[in-house]
């Protein structure tokens, strides 16, 4: 889609592509861009950062579709930078169907191996990882994680590659059928029933400060604990009882994990 200077969204034949619109879904999916949103509204409040993100009013008694910018794109005709966005399936030199065939561990190393800030973006899979874990986040996979590089027009490197912001977070043990799923990438062995152990376990792996760790852990729990109590739907017409009641079961979800952390 794109989103003009005064507001009006058009698809985006012949114009800039700004905005992707993710209307709602069938089959039981039709709360999915409410969870989206309220995932990604989530992880804003604990610290990542999240494209800019609405929920738009839809036609002919459809649910909100949610509405995402672009965060590989210039933002102005003055922003000068080049910019590349690299899943980590192409990281890592994998076809897209062996996306749920890595490790946590895997990322990690291949995250230090190429960023530009090794430090922040190793402790930044972890607290990502125990974000997904926390909101039952089942589709955390290879191609929804990714690397964004940055340069200017000259140089033959990039002078930032990091952690692209998320994206794509869904709480999907809400949707029916699914109300059993675990992690899509396996941590300590493990893809369900995950423990402060597990994530621990991650810093020798990785070479990962233990003090840094323990202190992001806790930042994700604390801050996370706090949002679930904050964020709130829109008011937006084509909100229904339905939805609504998807986004409370989701909260609770979230809190009982949180509650559940040891």
């Amino acid at each position: 889609m794109y989103l003009d200077p005064e507001g009006r969204l058009t698809p985006s034949t012949g114009t800039p592509f700004t905005h992707i619109l993710k209307p709602a879904g069938t089959n039981g999916f039709e709360a999915l861009p409410l969870i989206e949103w309220t995932a990604l509204a989530l992880g804003r409040e604990v610290g990542f950062t999240v494209p800019a993100t609405a929920l738009i009013a839809m036609p002919d008694d459809m649910l909100p579709a949610l509405l995402v910018e672009r965060f590989d794109i210039r933002e102005s005709n003055d922003d000068h930078r080049l910019l590349a966005m690299e899943d980590l399936c192409s990281v890592l030199a994998l076809p897209p169907e062996a996306k749920y065939d890595v490790t946590i561990e895997r990322i990690a190393r291949a995250v230090r191996s190429l960023s530009t800030a090794p430090e922040e973006d190793v402790l930044l899979v972890l607290k990502r990882a125990l974000f997904a874990w926390l909101i039952a986040d089942g589709d955390m996979h290879l191609k929804n994680m990714a690397l964004l590089k940055t340069t200017q027009a000259g140089p033959t490197t990039f002078s930032s590659v990091r952690m692209a912001p998320l994206y794509d977070a869904v709480t999907t043990r809400v949707f029916p059928h699914l109300t059993g799923d675990r992690m899509a990438l396996t941590l300590n062995g493990r893809d369900d029933k995950l423990r402060r152990t597990d994530f621990r376990a991650l810093t020798t792996t990785v070479d990962l400060r233990t003090r840094d760790a323990e202190a992001g852990i806790d930042e994700v729990l604390n801050r996370l604990h706090a949002a679930t109590s904050v964020i709130k739907l829109p008011a937006l017409s084509g909100l229904n009882a339905e939805g609504e009641a998807m986004v409370e079961k989701m909260l609770a979800l979230c809190r009982s994990r949180i509650e559940a952390f040891d």
